[in-house]
């Protein structure tokens, strides 16, 4: 396949799918599906997480550090703040088990 018909094929995919969240914003959706979109976010940052955490043989530090952060973001509402508190816990592990 040619670098061209790459590019072809990536912009084939990528232009509807933009122009199709540009345009329904539009649209008003049901309550049922603005109650089922509200989980998304969360189900996608799990999907990141868990088996990045999980699948590790360090998976106890990094769990440690994922447990910090989110309760620091639960409880202070900064996502900042939370990563920050995260990578510290998992410094901090990783330095007390040499």
């Amino acid at each position: 396949m040619t670098v061209t018909a790459v590019i072809v094929l990536m912009w084939a995919v990528t232009y509807p799918a933009r122009w199709l969240g540009l345009n329904l914003g539009r649209v008003r959706l049901p309550p049922f599906w603005l109650a089922f979109l509200q989980f998304v976010p969360v189900s996608v940052i799990a999907a990141l997480i868990v088996p990045e955490v999980l699948g590790s043989p360090e998976w106890p530090r990094r769990l440690l550090a994922s447990v910090v952060g989110g309760v620091i973001v639960w409880r202070s509402g900064h996502l900042a703040l939370g990563i920050l508190g995260g990578f510290a816990a998992y410094w901090a592990a990783r330095s007390l088990a040499g």
